[in-house]
């Protein structure tokens, strides 16, 4: 799972709220009421950036490892998979028409495979990945 540290400052502007911002990932920017919250909202704003990253055939930046005490912000499995399969796909060049063509589906089935708030089943991103010639690694972590 891809766990990338942020900043949560006290909102100067209106001095309501916590803003939750990602070093990684510069155009993330969040805000709740309460920690928990500003934590939890953090997981769209990483999402909603992330799909940028994705429209703009940007690679994704990878988390950095995050100081003692630092809050973090985990993508789920299936959106870490997704970010995976971006990147390798900008490093070896690979299009999207291509990899519809590779996976043999329509190239809007491509398109829903990278939008991070689309429910792709995993097995799908993960042959996507071997038509890539690389696999995911699942890991039990503490």
């Amino acid at each position: 799972m891809l766990r990338y540290p942020v900043t949560l400052d006290t909102d100067d502007m209106e001095n309501t709220g916590i803003l939750v911002e990602c070093p990684d990932i510069p155009c993330m920017h969040s805000v709740g009421f309460t920690v928990d919250e500003a934590l939890r909202e953090a997981v769209d704003g990483l999402e909603s950036a992330i799909e940028i990253y994705f429209d703009e055939h940007r690679p994704v930046p990878m988390p950095s490892k995050p100081s003692r005490g630092q809050k973090t912000v985990a993508l789920s499995l299936l959106v870490a998979a997704k970010v995976l399969l971006h990147n390798e796909m900008l490093a070896q060049g690979v299009k999207k028409a291509e990899l519809a063509r590779r996976l043999n589906i329509a190239p809007p089935s491509v398109e829903r495979i990278f939008s991070a708030r689309h429910k792709t089943r995993i097995e799908t991103v993960e042959a996507a990945m071997r038509c890539l010639g690389k696999s995911f690694n699942l890991e039990v972590a503490a």
